[in-house]
């Protein structure tokens, strides 16, 4: 009524499974996109293997200086395993009238 419009956030989780060598690449892929929140990456069974959390200031700038030590983690951790799950947890702005 005060003629301002609340922003809501909308939160969501998609999982998928891709080879351990294409891991790197699709981490990257996740940061550029600038709306995932937190990156979790299992082994096919559902062993937690690493939990990455990406907050906006991450994403803004020098997002690849910040998170390279972690994508060198993965890349040593994708040698070693032949597949794994990640789930995306993305979030989204949604205006409210």
């Amino acid at each position: 009524m005060c003629g301002k419009n609340k922003k809501e956030e909308r939160t969501w989780v998609e999982e998928i499974e891709i080879a351990g060598s294409e891991l790197v690449e699709r981490v990257k892929e996740l940061i550029k996109e600038g709306n995932v929140r937190r990156l979790i990456i299992r082994k096919p069974g559902g062993e937690l293997l690493m939990e990455i959390p990406l907050t906006a200031g991450v994403m803004v700038g020098g997002a690849f200086t910040i998170v390279a030590p972690v994508l060198a983690a993965l890349g040593a951790m994708a040698a070693l395993i032949a597949k794994v799950k990640i789930e995306i947890v993305q979030t989204e702005e949604e205006d409210e009238e």
